[in-house]
């Protein structure tokens, strides 16, 4: 039996076991961080509300404070209007009586200032100083005509001496709070400033509250009359610390108050500041209050400080975390015995599961007397029984009847055998389908294992392995597109029908196709078209042939045909003709219906060859002659194609090695103007310096560079050439000439031809508008777009643009006329036969009429004779080229050319 001690705390705490306690501690825990977050919310709450409501009293007692010092200014205003006028004894006696140092704080003195005329000042002077004030003078003095010095301060302290006689009213802060006061018979509150009689290094905040007296003491309802009346004011000079200390330590000790002038947060409108807060200035709490009083409006902002936040924080939030965590790992270990329990349970009555479950096997328990007792889950999955049914089931009858009696004999083997596993046995199963399935099992005898109590069978399916089996076979030697054979596959047929040709001397024949014009189509409709053309002629190519031919793909457009037995030659020219017949037909494709034909070259077995290899180059080649000689036809292989095969081979060698000797040069034609008779440029022609022929022409040699590749490479060494030539030109003052360069349709069509001009337009620092590109007139049989995002591109870069050989092949006018070419060119062939074929003169005369049309320039090459170049002026052809006036000439006998011809004109 297994112990407990199986059951490890580490299998346990397994989310795939645990997940409810796991879930359960989760639940708990985030019921935890809620409380928390609710303790810490109420507590900040409860914090804030203690922080608005110190705020708030703060604001009401400065308030009340101002408005009890209100009332004593109008008391003293109201002593002017029972007396009519006060002496100083007077005033000195009932300010004692109002004991301003201990019912009113803050208040650095309470005066009374009088308007004196200007007429009046000598007299009033003089009186003040006969009350005792011996230095009296009313500073500073203005320009009338009144003036408002202080008369009286009191308490009658050194301080508030020194500002007796001073004119408040001089001041803009004073005069405006001075102004208010008497026009709205109001007690009015003057901005932030500095008292006069503050001692250096003392100068704090402070403000003046003006209450004003009319003559009469009566207040005139009037305005005008209230200026007139005006006796002076009395008025009250506050210091702000003085002022406000006492109120915030009362209320709010720890909390940082800061009073702003204007309603303005500013440091030079900072009447008060307790400086209480935090040094980096962090604060929990903010409150702005706006404080009215005397006409101005203060801005009271009050913030939490670090001892407010201590005195106010509370040890429940920690409480309410910690408690909650405990209890919460408490559930927990509580769930999790639990689980534990029901494992220990699950494990003791379900131990088949152990060592049953399986993804590709089937696990089944029998008695000693052979019948099923327990089948593993993933018989449902792979056999299709449900594991519950398989008591019922006749174990007999599932197995074929050929595999039954080794099936028997392993079960009677194990029986014997107790404990040990016994030997694989294959055997063939039918499902809930009916279907065989292929498997392989073997028996273990458990017979005295507790939970046991029986032969356990193993049993792995092997159908999916036979059919990865079959697949990777097919990927290996069938093409994944058409389903022929492919390459490797084909090569074992043909190796086999060699030999048995060399052994019975009966023929064979091999075939190498090639599909016309499928490129075209690829690039044209696209690949999927490409791939559905190629899927029907895989079709058509299956129907030509018997069954034991061979037909295979080898990659591309490129099949083979391997007819295995072949009377002769003739026999196999007969399939090659069905095969043209059966393929040269046309075919829809994505909404466009296309022609397809197909190039054969033939190699007969053994006659030809005894070697595979030998036997696929020699259909190829037959194949490339079929091309040659127009396509859609077949070739046989003679000798003499191998010998052609390896002349062009040794061609192609020498070709590579002349372009990386850099044996090639060029040389050039004048291009002449008829209306000026001068030269305006010349054609770049490429010669191959050859160390046996000697001075090799283009034609000889281009056809090959193109089939080749080498014409990439050649072609760029030719405008990099061409273009260092006219900066050579130029510097020899032929400044206006133009350099005309051929172009092939593999060199245009080539994925790197753009970045290529750029690259030499570039690095040689020719100017594009020097340079003349001309392209031969087949490039008109390319994909239109992409011709046109060609031509498009090298017109942007401002080359000119000449279309070669017009009139040759299949010359599209909708591409003349929406392509962005700038010249045409009459091919030679036309130019030779005038003006004695009048075919020739008429397709010339037509060219040219066509190309004036499209507002296209004509250049005729090939003028050898007078009468030609009489032909060409008469009709309107812009420029010639050909032998009449130059052949193409090297770099040193250009120059000379060029120089005689500026001596005199070359066309009498």
């Amino acid at each position: 039996m297994m112990n407990r001690q199986e059951l490890s705390l580490r299998k346990l705490l397994e989310f795939r076991n645990a997940w409810v306690a796991w879930l359960v501690f989760a639940v708990a825990v985030a019921v935890t961080l809620l409380l928390w977050q609710v303790s810490i919310r109420l507590v900040e709450d409860r914090t804030e509300a203690r922080f608005r409501t110190q705020s708030l009293q703060l604001k009401s007692a400065i308030e009340e404070r101002l408005l009890n010092y209100e009332q004593v200014l109008a008391g003293s205003a109201g002593l002017f209007a029972v007396a009519g006028d006060v002496s100083r004894d007077q005033w000195r006696e009932y300010v004692d009586k109002v004991d301003i140092n201990r019912y009113y704080p803050g208040i650095q003195g309470i005066g009374y200032v009088r308007r004196i005329g200007v007429r009046q000042m000598a007299d009033h002077i003089a009186s003040v100083r006969a009350e005792g004030v011996h230095n009296y003078l009313v500073n500073p003095l203005g320009s009338g005509p009144y003036y408002y010095p202080m008369v009286y301060l009191e308490p009658g302290t050194e301080r508030n001496r020194r500002a007796l006689g001073y004119d408040a009213f001089s001041d803009p802060i004073h005069r405006q709070a001075m102004e208010q006061a008497r026009d709205d018979a109001i007690p009015t509150v003057t901005a932030k400033v500095v008292l006069v009689q503050e001692e250096l290094g003392e100068d704090q905040a402070s403000f003046l509250m003006y209450y004003p007296v009319y003559q009469g003491g009566e207040v005139p309802e009037i305005r005008a009359e209230r200026r007139m009346m005006l006796a002076g004011y009395v008025f009250s000079a506050f210091r702000m610390n003085n002022l406000i200390d006492g109120i915030v330590g009362l209320i709010s000790p720890f909390l940082d108050v800061r009073i702003y002038d204007a309603g303005v947060v500013e440091r030079e409108n900072l009447m008060y500041g307790s400086n209480l807060g935090s040094l980096d200035n962090e604060f929990s709490f903010q409150m702005s209050q706006t404080i009215s009083h005397g006409g101005r409006d203060w801005l009271l902002q009050t913030r939490s400080t670090p001892a407010f936040d201590f005195l106010a924080s509370d040890p429940r939030p920690p409480i309410v975390l910690g408690s909650g965590l405990v209890i919460s790992a408490l559930l927990f270990l509580f769930v999790l015995a639990l689980i534990r329990s029901r494992l220990m349970a699950q494990i003791s009555a379900g131990r088949y599961r152990a060592i049953t479950e399986g993804a590709a096997n089937v696990t089944l328990v029998m008695d000693r007397a052979g019948q099923p007792l327990y089948a593993s889950p993933s018989s449902l999955d792979i056999l299709g029984f449900e594991p519950d049914q398989v008591q019922a089931l006749n174990f007999e009858e599932l197995v074929h009847g050929d595999d039954w009696p080794q099936l028997q004999r392993g079960f009677d083997d194990s029986v014997q055998s107790p404990g040990k596993q016994m030997p694989v046995i294959r055997v063939r199963i039918r499902d809930a389908k009916g279907q065989w399935r292929d498997m392989e099992g073997t028996f273990t005898a458990m017979l005295s294992v507790p939970g046991v109590n029986g032969v356990v069978l193993s049993l792995r399916d092997l159908t999916q392995l036979k059919a990865a089996q079959s697949e990777l076979h097919r990927l290996a030697f069938y093409d994944p597109l058409t389903g022929l054979a492919n390459r490797q596959l084909f090569r074992d047929r043909l190796n086999h029908v060699v030999s048995r040709s060399r052994r019975s001397g009966e023929p064979a024949a091999l075939m190498f196709l090639d599909l016309d014009g499928f490129k075209r189509i690829n690039d044209t409709l696209g690949h999927d078209s490409g791939d559905e053309l190629l899927c029907q002629v895989a079709q058509w190519l299956v129907g030509c042939v018997r069954e034991e031919d061979s037909v295979a793909r080898l990659g591309g457009d490129e099949f083979v045909v391997l007819l295995s037995r072949i009377s002769d030659s003739d026999a196999a020219g007969k399939v090659a003709e069905t095969i043209l017949r059966s393929l040269c037909q046309r075919i829809r494709l994505n909404d466009h219906e296309v022609g397809i034909t197909v190039s054969i070259g033939i190699t007969m077995i053994p006659h030809d060859s005894e070697d595979a290899g030998t036997l696929m180059k020699y259909a190829d080649l037959a194949m490339y002659r079929a091309k040659e000689l127009g396509r859609n036809t077949f070739q046989f292989f003679t000798p003499a194609m191998n010998i052609k095969a390896a002349r062009r081979l040794l061609q192609q060698e020498e070709l590579a090695t002349a372009l990386d000797g850099d044996r090639f040069v060029l040389h050039y034609q004048p291009k002449i103007d008829l209306a000026s008779e001068r030269v305006i440029g010349v054609e770049a022609f490429l010669r191959w310096h050859h160390p046996e022929k000697g001075l090799v022409s283009a034609q000889q040699f281009i056809g090959l560079a193109e089939e080749t590749g080498l014409i990439v490479r050649l072609g760029e060494w030719a405008l990099r050439q061409a273009c260092i030539q006219v900066q050579a030109l130029e510097r020899a003052g032929f400044e206006s000439l133009k350099m005309a360069v051929n172009l092939s349709v593999r060199q245009l069509t080539d994925s790197g031809f753009l970045d290529m001009i750029r690259q030499v337009i570039t690095e040689t620092g020719v100017s594009p508008e020097r340079l003349e590109l001309e392209m031969p007139a087949e490039l008109l049989n390319e994909d239109p777009r992409m011709l046109r995002e060609l031509l498009v591109s090298l017109h942007d870069l401002g080359v000119c643009l000449i279309l070669d050989d017009f009139g040759t092949g299949s010359c599209s006018l909708v591409a003349l006329q929406q392509l962005p070419l700038d010249v045409i060119k009459i091919d030679h062939r036309f130019i030779r036969d005038i003006p004695y074929n009048v075919s020739a003169t008429d397709v010339a005369s037509a060219v040219i009429a066509l190309a004036r049309k499209l507002h296209l320039t004509v250049v005729a090459e090939g003028v050898e004779t007078p009468q030609q170049l009489s032909f060409l002026k008469t009709h309107g052809c812009a420029q010639c080229q050909g032998n009449l006036f130059s052949y193409p000439l090297d770099e040193d006998a250009l120059i000379g050319f060029l120089i005689r011809q500026y001596e005199r004109p070359l066309i009498s």
